[in-house]
């Protein structure tokens, strides 16, 4: 059985976790701590960052985009639609949620690595533009929720889950209709919310 090396609060770790329940494909979830770059972890992935999947042929799929791929590979293309037009769609989104998860972590990080002294207010206020330039896309454009979720639509949520985690009641507010999404995504596929980012 193929192991995904993850952490409970990454939104990148949830979405693949996620994925590969969707899409039906049986693995073994394993926590890792990347602060202690175990073995386990920089052997598979010498960036020694998360989340990593493990195939059952000891060959290790590294980047949360590439694991996703490699799922809808897997499963038959159960994570992105076959017509070439959408899905672009779900990849863009799929894009914008992994960027709008970069900007969010490097803000937490600056927060969390430097000493008090040290956090640097202009690069906490640029990533959280970003952020607030996507949500507000987002909410503009809400993405339309399909029958199918696609890889997109995941990687949203999983995004929209690592803010109510990190950034609950500074994101919602004036975004009442990406807030209506992620409660309908639920309502949708509620076998995947146990795996949103938990602290």
């Amino acid at each position: 059985m193929p192991t995904i090396l993850y952490s409970p609060a990454s939104p990148y770790s949830a979405k693949v976790r996620m994925a590969a329940q969707y899409s039906g494909i049986e693995v073994e979830s394993k926590i890792v701590k990347t602060d202690d770059a175990p073995v386990e972890l920089v052997s598979a992935n010498p960036l020694g960052k998360i989340p990593v999947m493990i195939a059952d042929t000891g060959e290790s799929v590294f980047d949360s985009r590439a694991i996703t791929q490699y799922l809808n590979r897997l499963s038959g293309g159960a994570l992105y639609p076959r017509n070439a037009e959408k899905r672009l769609e779900a990849e863009r989104l799929e894009a914008l949620a992994d960027g709008l998860c970069d900007c969010l972590l490097a803000h937490v990080y600056e927060r969390r690595m430097r000493p008090e002294d040290k956090i640097y207010q202009g690069w906490l206020d640029k990533q959280w533009d970003k952020s607030v330039r996507a949500l507000d896309h987002l909410n503009t454009n809400v993405p339309k929720l399909t029958k199918r979720a696609t890889g997109g639509q995941i990687a949203l949520r999983a995004a929209l889950g690592y803010l109510s985690l990190r950034f609950e009641g500074k994101w919602e507010r004036g975004r009442a209709k990406l807030v209506r999404w992620a409660k309908r995504f639920d309502e949708r596929f509620p076998e995947l919310v146990a795996l949103l980012p938990k602290g």
